[in-house]
């Protein structure tokens, strides 16, 4: 046995460790044909840096499904991997190179993609170095990237299979287009936020000079690309002027007045500009009345050569400017400031441009009924909490096309090829043989694409005959954030359906979002942001790990506390200090645990069995229903308060008595229930309870591979739990009697029980050796008929109450002097409380819950010195 230190060290219990498990080929799946699959596949994080407390959050719960699986027996993979993150990863990259005055095109494109290789390698192995510091058991032979060779096989054929199956498709269409980063976004990648902007108020004349009407928009720089006015079909107001033109204003270009069921009569004027190339509803009533399509931006958000003197400007420059115009020509009516909501960019934080733009979509609509379709069978994907399939199936109902293309180097390639001289399209999984009368499309897929695979894509498909595929797919649990439902779930969801015809993972079980003390979303701009491994550096993984569990309850968003961190840090080491003890007080030749004689259990020892039937009940029934909070609680109360505050305590009294059988008995089940106990909390703290058990008896050469405890019919006795309960509660009364009188333990009393049922006398009575070492009475009076003395500290418990006579206690003149101190005290409250009540002017205007307040209070202090004048005649008459 391996001597412990007096207080727990985290840095040098996890120190190694994570390297001697991996030497010893402990992650991998057991290749036990017989066992039942369990997998999970890592969410994989992007390397674009250091992994962050959310992160923390999803794999601390993973690694604690796999390792309590792995101890059921199951034949358990956990697989790693990391996402390339095209948009956000390149921008990172970009940013580092505009420091270093480097620009992507001026480098071209392959020595740029060498940038970002260089910078994945350089965050990949941060990442490993994180999880390794988390105690994830992940199986790294089995490591996947996607932008892996068998990854990008599985996209390619991914995309030819939807392209030829008509769900594929590329055409102009009005999309959210990112300035900064100069691509295209889907809708899930734009975050609206409330900005300050305007209505402007502009004049549109007609082209026969017969006045003008009132235009009013929050764009006046898409002006250019106006090529109608709008109104409602039917509006009485402007009946008389359908049909007829307009003079764009500062342009002069002739533009239609016609009537759209896209018009909101009730809508401002009832008149609407249309810009079918700068927003996607003009974009629809442009089609319906086939109108001209004309794009007045730039790629970088500039105005081009349709805005005229404009062209060269920033989008927002031009506005500026343009409004001064109109204001100086006559045209402007009037400004009319407003605050809306606008899209901006997740990635780049600049606001997003409506633009007509040629793109690959994904046809939708048929992808998703395939999932609402699989929803309602019994092979559908449960949602832990129940609630977020309602959020999966109202998206798939108003799903839109998802544009997939995006115009970055970085990222997977999008597999179609343009024929230079007859302008027809390829699209193949390989290149075409002919490749010089080729040019392969510029653009790489949205990164959600080849996410939206990883399930599958990471266990060798499209390989169906791949023996991983085979055995862990579909797998098990999902574990991740319900922010990003639409971005991955659901695009997993259908695309796991539509390639295996099987649901990607039996379960998803969503958390919140890690917020700070304060309640507010982590960020970098708010610089709130908490490293982990900080925090392991701190308190250790396993303290993390616990909070992170202990904190969970599915759904829900949780507060980083450090006092919690403190609190964890705490509870391990109780755990420590009880297999410290524990260990200590076992003989040289002590065996490893082996299952107790039942037959030769006391009060205490049939009380803590049963207590560990239920704990490992209740643990794994709540470890099945992901409810890790509440698991947590039951460790936590069977660990700290019935193992530690009270078995171990009872315990001592063998362990330090002359009876060697008793004391050999007391060692074993000592022993058992700590490896119990170290088995219960391995999932979540690997550490720790590998170095434990390993430093006591036992078998095997790790606590990962040990049986997770079992519940025993024969430690089943709800009569001891009973019992036992009533002894403690006993006890914990005399106990506190003890610390009101200030009457240390080591003082003898006099205490008096007097039961409500005689039955209960044989607790007490076979258990005197205990009643002893921890009540040290001086006259003990158990029974049901015994007279309350006059002078007496009085508790109530079920089923009796106790009464411990005072006159030995206290000195009756020294408590009478006390007593005297806080009847004139609270008179004087008494009195204060009257005056104010009598004052008619506080009655009549103050709010009636303070009056009622003052009320409670006057009533309060009444109540207290009616008991304190009880007390004092008690202790005269005692006298």
């Amino acid at each position: 046995m391996t001597d412990l230190a007096p207080k727990y060290n985290p840095n040098e219990v996890e120190k190694g460790r994570y390297q001697e498990w991996l030497d010893e080929d402990l992650f991998k799946p057991s290749g036990d044909k017989k066992a039942h699959p369990y997998s999970i596949v890592i969410p994989p994080p992007n390397v674009t840096g250091k992994l962050h407390l959310g992160h923390a959050w999803d794999t601390a719960i993973q690694d604690t499904l796999i390792r309590f699986k792995r101890m059921e027996g199951y034949d358990t993979l956990y697989l790693p991997g990391m996402d390339h993150a095209g948009i956000a990863t390149q921008a990172k990259v970009e940013a580092k190179l505009r420091k270093q005055g480097k620009d992507r095109h001026q480098m071209g494109r392959e020595a740029f993609v060498k940038q970002v290789w260089d910078w994945k390698d350089e965050y990949a192995n941060i990442i490993k170095g994180q999880w390794a510091k988390m105690g994830l058991s992940l199986d790294y032979s089995r490591e996947r990237f996607t932008l892996d060779k068998g990854l990008s096989k599985a996209v390619r054929k991914v995309f030819v299979q939807l392209y030829n199956e008509g769900l594929i498709y590329r055409g102009e269409y009005i999309i959210n287009w990112d300035p900064k980063l100069q691509t295209a976004l889907s809708d899930i990648e734009v975050i609206h936020k409330d900005d300050k902007g305007a209505f402007y108020h502009i004049k549109y004349p007609f082209v026969d000079g017969s006045g003008f009407v009132e235009i009013a928009t929050t764009r006046p720089e898409t002006m250019f690309g106006d090529t109608a006015v709008a109104v409602a079909p039917g509006d009485e107001r402007y009946k008389d002027i359908v049909g007829k033109e307009l003079v764009l204003p500062l342009v002069g270009r002739h533009i239609p007045i016609i009537e759209d069921q896209h018009v909101d009569p009730e809508f401002g004027t009832g008149l609407v500009k249309i810009t079918p190339a700068h927003d996607p509803n003009d974009f629809q009533v442009g089609n319906r009345h086939n109108l001209e399509r004309i794009n007045v931006m730039n790629d970088d958000g500039t105005m081009n050569e349709e805005a005229g003197k404009y062209a060269g400007m920033d989008r927002f420059e031009a506005r500026e400017a343009l409004v001064k115009d109109l204001k100086k020509e006559g045209y402007l009516i009037k400004v009319e400031p407003i605050v809306h909501s606008v899209g901006h960019s997740e990635r780049s934080g600049v606001q997003v441009e409506p633009r007509l733009s040629k793109q690959w979509f994904v046809k939708m609509k048929p992808l998703a009924e395939e999932v609402l379709k699989n929803q309602k069978t019994d092979g559908k994907v449960n949602f832990v909490p129940e609630r977020f399939e309602g959020t999966l199936n109202h998206w798939m109902e108003d799903v839109h096309d998802w544009v997939i293309s995006r115009q970055l180097w970085w990222g997977h390639r999008i597999p179609a090829w343009y024929n230079k001289k007859t302008g027809e399209t390829y699209v193949g999984e390989e290149a075409p043989k002919d490749i010089e009368n080729w040019e392969q499309d510029p653009d790489v897929l949205d990164t959600w694409f080849s996410s939206a695979l990883w399930p599958f894509s990471t266990l060798g498909w499209p390989d169906t005959d791949n023996p991983d595929f085979k055995r862990y797919f579909p797998t098990n649990t999902l574990v991740t954030g319900y922010d990003i439902i639409f971005f991955w779930v659901s695009r997993m969801i259908f695309q796991g359906l539509h390639f295996t015809k099987k649901r990607p993972f039996k379960d998803v079980v969503l958390h919140g979002l890690m917020r700070d003390e304060q309640g507010r979303k982590m960020s970098k701009s708010l610089g709130n942001g908490v490293d982990p491994m900080d925090v392991v550096d701190k308190y250790g993984a396993d303290a993390l790990r616990w909070f992170l569990l202990n904190g969970t309850a599915p759904g829900q968003d949780t507060r980083y506390d450090p006092k919690k961190l403190a609190a964890a840090w705490n509870f391990i080491n109780k755990i420590w200090n009880a297999s410290r003890f524990v260990i200590m007080n076992l003989p040289e030749d002590a065996k490893p645990a082996h299952m107790p004689d039942t037959t030769k259990f006391d009060l205490a020892d049939s009380w803590i069995f049963d207590r560990l039937n239920h704990t490992v009940s209740e643990v794994t029934r709540l470890f099945d229903e992901y409810k890790f909070g509440e698991a947590g609680r039951e460790l936590y109360n069977f660990i700290w308060n019935d193992f530690c505050d009270w078995y171990i305590e009872i315990s001592k009294v063998a362990l330090n008595g002359d009876d060697e059988e008793l004391k050999a008995r007391k060692q074993e089940n000592l022993i058992w229930i700590l490896d119990q106990i170290l088995r219960l909390m391995h999932p979540i703290m690997p550490f720790v309870t590998e170095k434990l058990w390993l430093s006591m008896p036992h078998e095997g050469k790790s606590i990962m591979t040990a049986k997770y405890p079992e519940t025993h019919a024969e430690f089943e006795n709800k009569q001891a739990d009973n019992d036992m309960a009533f002894l403690i509660e006993v006890i914990k009364a005399v106990r506190n009697i003890r610390m009101e009188v200030n009457a240390p333990m080591s003082s003898q009393i006099d205490i008096m029980i007097q039961l409500d049922d005689e039955a209960n006398k044989h607790i007490l009575d076979d258990n005197a050796e205990y009643v002893e070492n921890f009540l040290h009475p001086k006259d003990l009076q158990v029974a049901a008929d015994i007279e309350a003395p006059k002078l007496a500290k009085t508790a109530v418990i079920p089923g009796a109450q106790i009464f411990v006579p005072l006159t030995e206690l206290v000195n009756v003149d020294d408590e009478l002097k006390k007593m005297e101190k806080e009847e004139k005290r609270l008179e004087e409250e008494v009195q204060r409380a009257e005056k104010k009540l009598a004052n008619q002017g506080f009655v009549a205007h103050a709010p009636e819950a303070v009056v009622n307040k003052e009320k409670e209070k006057k009533a309060d202090y009444e109540s207290q010195l009616a008991g304190v004048r009880e007390r004092m005649k008690e202790l005269k008459e005692s006298k």
